[in-house]
């Protein structure tokens, strides 16, 4: 197999084609489906009459939390928290965005009237991250703090502030348990009519959940990506998710996963053999799928390691010959865009 550098996963992307806001009806986006050669546009409405009865559709429940928050130091410079994990006894791990960074044993005003004590860095005294202890008058938990004083932590290619409408539409129908920071964007076109529909037609449905972080937007630096360093997520894989995706194999139905952060989530099962904890799973061309056999994914950002895991996949020339099409078709791309379908390659 050839050695792929961070080059080539690059495109020219024109940027009017960035979608700034979501269709107007979830499942009313568009879907390229490339499971078929030449690849056909199609609607995602579309997607049942793709499936069987009997294929598993495995999605993401992780709910997006408010997770950017507002303060000040006590000298009056202002700063942004995006809180990336919520720990024990109202401790957090955040981005911190600020002009000059405050000593360890600061302590914050933030908006919404609480307050964020600095504890120092995150996992080490050289993480990247900051450990914070949050504290309100009403004894809120981090978790109702950021409900309530928070802003839906849109990605940066987004360039309106959030609104009302975002805490609806970045948020997928069946979210359930809190703590990403980022939507699992695949599952955003599906709402209760379609799944209705793919329910009537014997596709079954399976959750797995992995809690989204803010590595995910960040750009893979190094040519050889070979030295990148994943950022770490934590993810679960239910019994009954187990139990179903075995059910799925022995009756000869496909595993569909819904959004790339769903095949994280299984592949680190597989691999690991563990159905819980953190992954930092890299998948780049030439890795060895054990569960996946379709995708519904989105399109993704150049250079970008969910190019490199839809590349690996089903194929880079395939992958790269769809993201020319869907260019050339006006396609809307990330997280409020189109998606497409994507079959596994196979050797």
């Amino acid at each position: 197999m050839r050695a792929f550098t961070l080059s080539d996963f690059d495109f020219d992307l024109p940027p009017e084609l960035v979608a700034q806001h979501p269709a107007a009806e979830r499942s009313a986006s568009r879907l390229l489906d490339g499971t078929v050669d030449p690849p056909i546009d199609r609607i995602f409405k579309d997607l049942p009459a793709r499936l069987r009865a009997g294929d598993l559709l495995v999605f993401n429940d992780t709910r997006v939390v408010k997770a950017r928050l507002f303060g000040e130091k006590p000298t009056g410079g202002k700063l942004e928290l995006l809180v990336e994990r919520v720990l024990q006894a109202n401790e957090v791990v955040a981005h911190m965005k600020v002009s000059k960074k405050p000593p360890v044993g600061t302590t914050l005003a933030m908006a919404g009237e609480f307050q964020a004590t600095l504890l120092g860095r995150w996992p080490d005294e050289n993480g990247a991250l900051f450990r914070f202890r949050f504290e309100s008058a009403a004894g809120e938990d981090p978790y109702a703090l950021m409900a309530r004083c928070g802003h839906v932590p849109l990605p940066p290619y987004i360039e309106h502030a959030d609104s009302q409408d975002d805490e609806r539409r970045y948020q997928t129908v069946f979210a359930r348990v809190p703590g990403a920071v980022a939507a699992p964007t695949a599952a955003l076109h599906f709402d209760e009519g379609l799944l209705a529909e793919l329910e009537a037609r014997g596709v079954q449905r399976a959750n797995v959940t992995l809690h989204v972080g803010a590595g995910t937007f960040q750009p893979v630096k190094t040519e050889n990506i070979a030295e990148h360093t994943m950022h770490a997520e934590r993810y679960e894989v239910p019994a009954a998710t187990q139990r179903a995706i075995a059910d799925a194999k022995a009756r000869g139905g496909r595993i569909v996963a819904v959004g790339t952060t769903t095949v994280r989530t299984l592949e680190s099962w597989a691999k690991s053999g563990e159905a819980a904890g953190d992954t930092r799973i890299f998948i780049t061309p030439g890795f060895a799928f054990e569960h996946v056999d379709l995708l519904v994914t989105n399109f993704h950002l150049p250079k970008s390691t969910l190019m490199m895991l839809v590349s690996a996949f089903a194929g880079y020339e395939r992958v790269m010959a769809l993201y020319a099409h869907a260019i050339r078709e006006r396609y809307r791309f990330f997280s409020y865009g189109d998606a497409m379908l994507l079959s596994r390659q196979t050797c």
